[in-house]
Order: structure tokens, then C-alpha cells, then sequence
């Protein structure tokens, strides 16, 4: 076992729940009033130094007792060393967790992708709203167990709301900006990123 998770014990006491090895990953439960403190700690820990947060997302199970998970993928890059944290929701509770974009910037995005995927609140989160749905989308969250596979409205009122909502009321304007960026490409480039060529470089001398 990752000696992290006696570490995690040994300073949170049963804030931290079971640990265990899975296909070579390092999973740890906390308590959800816990959580901000145990990320701290991690990542401001000489000994731990988990300074890269690689995901945050969620899992919500059916097959046994209802249960959502968020799952954070915290990485040490001097020691190479990997650690998956859970927090332990009722999909019918409270679904509310601190957010962990005061301690690492690029969680703000991942956050907001699990809020609108899944319904998870994130306290404390600058700027949390939907990122792939439109603000006004009334469906619900999209992974969830209990959303239909079709949706819940019609193609065709699906399609009434997209082409009625108003971006400018959501986004910023640098989010609109980089949008309309792509009227300015030459022409060339844009028939690369049609052609899903996105991660090649225009041809050089």
C-alpha cells in the first residue's frame, strides 16, 4: 500500500476512510468535510508534493447501493508518484464539496464539467456554470443514472432552445473572442480543423 495513506490516517484520523490497491492505482476515501484540508496537505507536504492535479470528475453507481462518487487524480511530479482521492455522495442528498481551484487554477474548467454532467456543487468555485450544456438547458445532468438515454425533450425542442439561447449572456468575452478567432484562420487551416487535423502545424519553408 502507497505509505501516503497511512500518512493521510496518522494526521486526519477517520476523515480518512478504506484505501486500497486497484490494477496498480492508489484509491483513498475522505470525508467530504475533510477534503479541502486532506488537498492541502498533500499537495503543500514536502514528503507527498502532489502538485499536479490531473482530473476531477464523477462515478455514479447503480449496480449496488446509490452512490456518487467525485474522483480527484493527484499526481507527484518528483517522485512520480500517483493518488486517486473519492468522496463519497448520496445521489439523492446533498451534493455539495468544496472546490479545489484555490489550490490548483486548472480545476476551474474540471469542475465545471462534473457540475454539469452530474449536478455536483462546488463551494467556493469562481465562476460555476454549465461548460458543454447552455446555461439555460432544463434536462438536467446528462451522466446520471436516472437521465433518460434520448433526453427528456424532444430532438426538436432540444434543437429550439439551442438556437434560442443568447451566448453573449453567458460566456465572456474572451471565451466569444476565441470563438470567433476561427473566422480569421486562413483558409487552408480551417479545412485542417474540419478534417480533425487539429494537432498539426501549418506546412513551413
Amino acid at each position: 500500500m502507497n505509505p501516503t495513506v497511512d500518512a493521510l490516517r496518522a494526521t486526519f484520523g477517520n476523515a480518512i476512510g478504506r484505501g486500497l490497491e486497484s490494477c496498480g492505482d492508489t484509491i483513498v476515501y475522505v470525508a467530504r468535510e475533510a477534503l479541502l484540508d486532506a488537498m492541502t496537505w498533500l499537495r503543500d507536504t514536502p514528503e507527498q508534493g502532489y502538485d499536479y492535479l490531473v482530473d476531477v470528475t464523477a462515478v455514479e453507481y447503480r449496480d449496488r447501493e446509490r452512490l456518487l462518487e467525485v474522483v480527484y487524480q493527484l499526481r507527484s511530479l518528483a517522485r512520480r508518484a500517483d493518488l486517486r482521492i473519492k468522496v463519497e455522495l448520496d445521489p439523492h442528498g446533498d451534493l455539495t464539496v468544496d472546490s479545489v481551484v484555490p489550490l490548483w487554477r486548472g480545476a476551474d474548467w474540471l469542475e465545471r464539467e462534473t457540475y454539469d454532467m452530474f449536478g455536483v456543487t462546488f463551494r467556493g468555485h469562481p465562476d460555476l456554470r454549465r461548460i458543454l450544456m447552455w446555461e439555460t438547458y432544463a434536462e438536467g445532468y446528462p451522466l446520471r443514472k436516472d437521465f433518460p438515454l434520448r433526453g427528456r425533450f424532444s430532438r426538436a425542442e432540444q434543437v429550439r432552445q439551442a438556437l434560442g439561447a443568447n451566448p453573449e449572456a453567458h460566456y465572456s468575452m474572451e471565451e466569444l473572442s476565441i470563438a470567433e478567432a476561427y473566422d480569421e484562420l486562413p483558409a487552408d487551416m480551417k479545412e485542417r480543423l474540419r478534417h480533425g487535423e487539429r494537432g498539426k502545424l501549418p506546412d513551413t519553408e
